[in-house]
């Protein structure tokens, strides 16, 4: 009983950063990824090309790679970040960068209706956007949000390869110390398995709430 409470106090302070990279990552992934789906289809054919440039290195890239190459090759250019900021920026760039994906998959497939009725009432194209069109891609690009989300937090644990003491670098360092490694993989299996539960279901009651929402409208 001693050492499952000094296990579960130990890890604790690494699932708070955990927590942390994720409740900064997340929105920031989730705004840029509604930002690069709506240039990539309203851009133009310059903004268009570099978006969909960006997005292809970053989904070519693991996200190990990325983090990797944030943290130790933007010095070269006089940018020093931290390790918790490099990984939060790795987080919301690759993202950010599939989130992408799915928005824009979610836009193509508004009725081109809405569209001209935007324009019909007076509408500038950022208004269309903005007011008509992202709100309805973000409602239908839930289900991909979510999964990117989930994911987010199980890849979270590369963090440590940068020197982040996140969860996983704590049961890490732990398990080499006194080498109990069922006890303690298991509590941060848990731990993870507890996250990804939590966001499945907060997204759930967002799609809920949006459903109820959408019925109320005239």
């Amino acid at each position: 009983m001693d050492f499952l409470l000094e296990l579960l106090t130990a890890l604790s302070s690494g699932l708070l950063r955990t927590v942390e990279l994720i409740a900064i990552s997340a929105p920031c992934g989730i705004a840029l990824g509604a930002l690069l789906g709506a240039l990539s289809i309203y851009g133009g054919r310059i903004l268009s090309s570099i978006v969909k440039l960006f997005t292809a290195i970053l989904t070519g890239f693991p996200l190990l790679v990325t983090m990797l190459l944030i943290f130790f090759g933007l010095p070269e250019f006089g940018i020093y970040l931290g390790p918790t900021e490099s990984a939060l920026l790795s987080f919301v760039l690759c993202s950010g960068a599939y989130i992408s994906q799915y928005v824009k998959g979610a836009i193509m497939s508004i009725d081109e209706g809405q569209s001209l009725a935007a324009r019909a009432l007076g509408m500038t194209r950022a208004q269309e956007v903005i007011y008509i069109i992202l709100p309805q891609a973000l409602r239908r690009a839930i289900p991909g949000i979510s999964n990117e989300v989930i994911y987010m937090i199980q890849y979270s644990s590369l963090a440590f390869a940068i020197g982040v003491q996140e969860v996983y670098s704590i049961s890490k360092s732990l398990n080499s110390i006194i080498f109990r490694p069922l006890e303690i993989f298991t509590a941060l299996a848990l731990f993870y398995l507890a996250l990804c539960t939590l966001a499945n279901f907060l997204f759930k009651l967002a799609r809920r709430r949006l459903r109820v929402m959408e019925s109320e409208l005239p």
